[in-house]
């Protein structure tokens, strides 16, 4: 009976420190991802900015 007992303790601690442990996961890779995408556009801005702005005629309009 002891044994019974024991075992659904050390189930409802599994589960709990499997949830810890997914919890952590999720804010590791939602941070790393938040990050990322600020990185990104921080670079997609810099590049938009670096490229010459050209304008370009359509011959066809000025006649």
């Amino acid at each position: 009976m002891s044994q019974a007992t024991s075992m659904r303790k050390r189930h409802r601690f599994n589960s709990r420190m499997t949830r810890i442990i997914l919890l952590i996961s999720f804010v590791f890779f939602f941070g790393r991802f938040v990050y990322s995408t600020i990185g990104a556009w921080y670079h997609h801005q810099g590049k938009v900015q670096s490229q010459p702005i050209s304008q370009t005629i359509d011959p066809t309009a000025q006649r």
